[in-house]
């Protein structure tokens, strides 16, 4: 796969893990966004170095989707984490 290739699944991953984790993110929009692609490629990095399982070639690879969703849902876990009470709430 290519980078836009792993741009698309990143944006993607990272609205699957918005809806399995619902709730106010303290990026928004554009942050779950961000976080959804580099989710993505560490999930991608991850699978490949720790799980010994190699990243597909091709986009419809079940395992990479599963490696991206969860590379973006623990970096959303983090960053709610660390930056969860920087914003007001109401």
């Amino acid at each position: 796969m290519g980078i836009i290739s792993w741009i698309i699944l990143g944006l993607l991953a990272g609205a699957i893990a918005k809806i399995l984790l619902p709730g106010r993110d303290p990026g928004g929009l554009v942050g779950t966004t961000l976080i959804g692609i580099v989710g993505a490629f560490i999930g991608g990095w991850a699978a490949s170095h720790f799980f010994n399982h190699p990243v597909a070639k091709h986009f419809y690879d079940g395992a990479t989707w599963i490696s991206a969703i969860g590379g973006a849902l623990v970096l959303l876990i983090v960053y709610r984490l660390l930056f969860g009470n920087s914003r007001s709430r109401r």
